[in-house]
């Protein structure tokens, strides 16, 4: 099994989705059995806003008015562990894994909110002023291209398709906005 990333595809237009292909490519070209996880944005990743969110009311990033089909990385840790069980059952095969629903910032707000007691407000900020703080956090070059890539097509609606594979693989429907904000809401300040 190979954790590919959403959108690897030669033309993509993040750097990070083309250098997936290439290896995507490799391993189908191995002639060993394969499996592809390509996941979508992770409900994780709005951990980055967490210290702003307990201690502003505020989340803010720069995702503009986009929706994305985001995951909890605990689903796709499901599917995993699906496809390790049943090899032959999902072998070349390519999965694109993302949540139920696609969602805005605002949305998420208002879950975070909910899931903390107090009001939250997303707060759209530029693709370069978060890349310019995640420099400043210590985050390496490639991981700014990484970003800044990402955020850059998300916000233009790239890959904001839902898609059906983790209930069909898992059997049960991923995890929501609302459950991943009331399972984290001790991160973003809930007393």
């Amino acid at each position: 099994m190979r954790m590919s990333a959403v959108g690897a595809a030669h033309d993509a237009p993040t750097l990070n989705s083309r250098l997936h292909a290439l290896s995507d490519a490799e391993m189908q070209g191995s002639g060993l059995p394969y499996t592809v996880l390509k996941p979508h944005f992770f409900m994780q990743n709005l951990l980055m806003g967490a210290q702003s969110v307990a201690e502003q009311g505020a989340l803010y990033f720069a995702l503009g008015s986009a929706k994305q089909p985001m995951i909890d990385v605990r689903d796709i840790a499901a599917v995993a562990a699906v496809v390790l069980r049943e090899p032959a059952a999902h072998a070349g095969k390519t999965y694109t894994l993302t949540g139920g629903a696609a969602v805005g910032l605002d949305q998420v707000a208002s879950a975070l909110g909910e899931a903390v007691g107090k009001a939250v407000k997303y707060v759209p900020v530029p693709v370069a002023a978060m890349v310019d703080t995640v420099a400043k956090m210590g985050v390496d070059d490639y991981g700014q291209v990484a970003l800044r890539d990402y955020l850059t097509a998300y916000s233009l609606g790239w890959q904001s398709q839902v898609t059906p594979w983790v209930e069909e693989i898992t059997g049960r429907k991923p995890r929501g906005l609302t459950e991943f904000a009331r399972d984290f809401a001790g991160a973003f300040g809930k007393r």
